[in-house]
């Protein structure tokens, strides 16, 4: 009788997308009989606790990310060497974790320290290429974000590799034969649409105090705009809490994926962040109206919102200017977003990728 297979999924607590997208490798890793530990920190680690409630965990060190300012590099330059300090802990970590459970594969979502010699490991990106103003910090990151994946045995992409892509430049084109396309990931699957409950719902996530910025000027704009009913899902997974802010403004601190869904399909208008996770799983549910607001100074979210603007029709406002009246308003006469969807059926790409995984 074969041996059943133990996998580690290790997904970095940067906001909770990395975290949400793992969730479909976790359920096809359990459908196909493979024994899954989970290992992260902080939010994320919350929620696959709350979603998991029956899989093994363990906590890994923090990078502990910051992001206040609106300038990618004057955020992230002064916290390099605590960074690399966890990186180089949660490597030490990993080796005690492989001896006591025994794991067969490691998969890590952006945790650069989750990789080991003795197993086969496993890197989940859609930055390929990280898009960076200054083009000799640029080149400078992309020589470390390849050094970095090289010490990994396959990059899993969620995303496909056809001109029908979500992701932009950021992952296309590939030029390693380490790197495989299992499609988009999402947590979610497309019904068809319910009566609606909501005029908007705004899904908060990332870093922090940004994630808090954004969500007093959502509420404070929300007030004066009373002819909206409201529901913000803050993203905060420490503990479930729910409020009535204003007549028309409900605020929940967090919703499993199942509620999260039923919530979205039941909302005229999408808020949230530009994050691909978020995108991956706006564009599975077939969302038609989203205003996308991406975090001050991270070129990637950047990116990727004007990217969608022009491929698929989303509004786009900066934080620092947002006015969700004129928005609102916007949205009235704007066509709704159409995905390509033909690729996205049934995970099939990611089925593969499972099989093939476990029978290494």
């Amino acid at each position: 009788m074969k041996r059943q297979k133990t996998i580690l999924v290790a997904p970095l607590n940067w906001g909770l997308g990395h975290a949400t997208r793992c969730m479909p490798i976790i359920d096809a890793l359990l459908e196909q009989g493979a024994k899954v530990i989970l290992a992260s920190d902080g939010a994320a680690l919350q929620l696959l606790q709350k979603e998991y409630p029956n899989l093994d965990y363990y906590s890994l060190p923090s990078y502990d990310i910051q992001y206040k300012g609106s300038n990618m590099f004057l955020n992230i330059a002064p916290q390099i060497p605590k960074i690399l300090r966890a990186i180089q802990l949660e490597r030490k970590m990993l080796g005690s974790i492989i001896e006591k459970e025994q794991i067969d594969v490691v998969l890590s979502d952006n945790r650069y320290g989750m990789h080991h010699s003795e197993v086969y490991s496993v890197f989940l990106t859609h930055q390929l290429h990280i898009p960076i103003p200054n083009k000799i910090v640029q080149k400078t990151v992309h020589r470390l974000n390849q050094q970095f994946m090289a010490k990994f045995d396959a990059c899993w992409v969620p995303d496909w590799a056809s001109a029908n892509n979500l992701a932009g430049k950021l992952a296309h084109p590939a030029t390693s034969p380490k790197v495989h396309y299992i499609g988009g990931l999402s947590r979610f699957g497309y019904q068809p649409a319910t009566n609606l409950k909501y005029d908007v719902i705004a899904v908060l996530s990332g870093p922090e105090p940004q994630r808090t910025y954004l969500e007093q000027k959502i509420i404070a704009q929300a007030k004066s705009i009373t002819n909206k009913n409201w529901l913000i899902v803050a993203g905060q997974t420490a503990q479930q809490e729910e409020q009535q802010i204003a007549p028309n403004i409900q605020r929940i601190s967090y919703l499993t994926a199942q509620l999260l869904q039923q919530a979205i399909q039941e909302s005229a208008v999408v808020l949230a962040r530009s994050g691909y996770s978020t995108l991956m799983d706006l564009s599975a549910l077939h969302c038609q109206k989203a205003i996308l607001v991406p975090t001050p100074g991270q070129t990637e979210q950047e990116y990727l919102a004007t990217h969608f603007e022009q491929k698929y029709g989303y509004l786009v406002q900066t934080q620092k200017d947002l006015n969700l009246a004129v928005a609102l308003q916007q949205l009235e006469t704007e066509k709704a977003a159409v995905f390509p969807v033909s690729e996205q059926k049934k995970g099939a790409l990611l089925r593969i990728a499972i099989q093939e995984l476990l029978a290494k």
